[in-house]
């Protein structure tokens, strides 16, 4: 990420790690190398860091693009009586029934 690491100083974190045993190149009577054993914590915390920049950018895009989207027009009211209308009708019906 260039524009992070001038912010940063171009700090990269991949080769940091913790030694657990160092690499043995030649033992004597043995013509075999040893691999040294390490924890590679560098890389998984870069891994973080430049996922949790691109998805806060994701995230910044999608509620510019939810901004920009014109809001559902409102659902129009029936055009028929209203239930108040209904009532004194029906309240109409019954006086006049008995």
């Amino acid at each position: 990420m260039p524009l992070m690491s001038f912010f940063t100083g171009g700090i990269d974190f991949t080769n940091y790690k913790i030694v657990i045993r160092q690499a043995v190149d030649e033992i004597p009577g043995i013509q075999k190398e040893i691999p040294g054993i390490s924890i590679n914590w560098g890389s998984f915390f870069q891994a973080t860091i430049d996922f949790v920049i691109v998805a806060f950018c994701i995230f910044l895009v999608i509620k510019a693009m939810t901004k920009l989207q014109k809001p559902a027009p409102a659902p129009e009211a029936p055009k028929g009586p209203t239930q108040e209308q209904l009532l004194t009708e029906i309240r109409d019906l019954l006086k006049a029934k008995s």
